[in-house]
This record gives structure tokens, sequence and C-alpha cells, in this order.
């Protein structure tokens, strides 16, 4: 048995050096899917998995010894890293002055984002945990800003076929058969902004992605945990405030390109590979404003039990 994405859907091969091997346990005790077991002094691979290796890699990135090597599921030992030293991770002061300093950026200098920049931001993003390995989250980047800007109106113009779904005959038949928070979000929400968006659009405007110089969309594959693109956006997002860099998080755009005709047009033109439960894009890019204020955000609610 083994998990499919859309990258792969064989089983990780765990091969373990019993020369090697101590018989620590410590690849027994990381190992969820319990394929692992220490017999008679050495760890070994059991048929008794829960779904068959599924390629994290924790085995091999713990054991002492290096006697653990895993292929398949886009994993292999040329993988393994070394970890950086606990004197260059940041601490939690120093990450959350970043989180603090951050603002959604809508305002943007006419400078471009170095290639070099942007590899930095994917690379960071790539670190991101995921639901199951390897990681199934897709990028569209578009890396100048003619690119966003050509983006953004063709979004619209895909918009612009939607308008009758909001139209005011459509909303009061709606109303009967949805809930009523969705029956306001379509009317006091989603009518208004692609009214604004396509009519801003046709005066030459860009409310969509407000001219930015950079975008990355994250979106997933239909084997996709949903949380996955939304938290190596995240990721990403830190990356590059950490450069220097501003950004804002647009989740407008992913829902209006799942379903219908037009928003097939619209995936196939910029090669989106997959329509997603969850997505989001990125607006990137120096910020021509700065804030001399932060704003001390709060949950709903922090409920201890």
């Amino acid at each position: 048995m083994s998990i499919p994405t859309s990258r792969t859907n064989e089983k990780g091969v765990i091969k373990i050096n019993t020369l090697k091997c101590t018989g620590c346990g410590l690849c027994v005790t990381v190992c969820k899917d319990f394929g692992i077991v220490i017999k008679d002094g050495k760890a070994i691979v059991h048929g008794n998995s829960l779904f068959g290796c599924i390629g994290c890699g924790h085995c091999m990135a713990i054991c002492p010894e290096g006697a653990i090597e895993i292929s398949g599921r886009t994993i292999s030992p040329d993988d393994l890293i070394e970890l950086p030293s606990e004197e260059s991770i940041a601490d939690y002061n120093s990450i959350v002055s970043l989180m603090k300093t951050r603002r959604s950026i809508r305002e943007f200098s006419d400078k471009e984002v170095s290639d070099e920049y942007i590899d930095k931001i994917i690379k960071a993003a790539q670190t991101a945990p995921m639901g199951l390995p390897p990681s199934d989250v897709h990028l569209l980047v578009l890396n100048r800003r003619h690119k966003v800007n050509a983006f953004a109106k063709d979004f619209c113009e895909h918009l612009s076929s939607m308008k009758w779904f909001v139209s005011g005959i459509v909303l009061n038949l709606m109303r009967p058969f949805v809930k009523r928070s969705d029956y306001l979000m379509f009317r006091d929400f989603i009518k208004p902004l692609i009214e604004i968006y396509t009519s801003e659009m046709n005066k030459g405007i860009n409310f969509v992605t407000y001219d930015a110089p950079l975008v990355i969309y994250f979106y997933g594959s239909p084997y996709c945990d949903p949380a996955d693109p939304l938290i190596a956006a995240t990721y990403a997002m830190l990356a590059a405030e950490s450069l220097g860099l501003g950004t804002c998080m647009l989740g407008a755009i992913h829902p209006f390109i799942q379903n219908g005709k037009s928003a097939q047009r619209f995936r196939d033109k910029y090669k989106i590979k997959y329509k997603s439960r969850e997505g989001i894009v990125l607006i990137i890019g120096y910020s021509r404003i700065k804030y001399r204020k932060g704003i001390d955000r709060t949950f709903a609610d922090v409920n201890y039990f």
C-alpha cells in the first residue's frame, strides 16, 4: 500500500546497513509508519507498517551512525543536509520582531525583485512542513511587473464573464437556499469586489495585484493537504520580509479560477496544473511607504482546557 501524490505513487525504500547499526532505536522512535523494529540488537524493516514508507526522511536524518538510506518518493541520501549551527538560528525575539514589523503592502516602488532574491524566497518556502511528503505544492511565479499586470488583466477579463453570477436576480434566487453568512459574503464582498476589480482595470488601474513586481501563486493538487500551500506561502512571506521586501497575501484570486470553462481557460493559459481546494497569491516588492507604528492583533478566541 502506498499513498499517492501528483509526483509519485510508490513507497519509499529503506535500506539499513546492519554493520553500522548499533541498535540505538532512534529510528524506531521517529518512524510513525511503524516500519522499523529492533531485532537481535539491530534495526530492521518489517512488513507490518501502516502505509509503507512515505519518504519523510526522519529515520535517515536521525541515525547517528549513518546506517539508514531512503530512496524513492523523490528522496535519496543525497538530500541529507547539515543543520545550521545553533549560533545562526534566530531566537524568539528576532522572529517576533520580524512578524511585528510586517504589514500588508500594496504600494510598491518601481524597483524589480532580483532573481537572486526570488530564488532565496522559494528555497526558504521549500522548507515548509507538509501533510505528506513529497510536497504537492505547486508554484506559479510571475517575476516581472509586466507579467504580473498581464495576469491581473486576464483575471479581470475572466471575472467579467462571471458578473451574472452576482447579479441582483441571481442573489435573490440564491437567498432561500444558502446560509445567511454565504449570502452576505456574495452580496457584500464578492459582488463589490468583482465590480471594483473590473471597473478599475478598465481605467488602467490594477487593484488585483497592485502593480507588484513579483507574484507567486501557491496551489495544490487533488492529493494535497489543503493547508500545505498556505503554510508554504507563509514561509515565503517571512523570507521576503527578511530580505527587506514588502508582501501581501491575496486570497480573492484563487477561488475565482477553480470552476467553469472560463476558469479552465485561464488556468491553461498560465499553466496552472490543477484545481486546488486551497491556494493563495503572494505579492512581493519594495515598499514605497514606511509605517511608523504596528497594530496589536488578537485572535477571536483563545480557550484553555
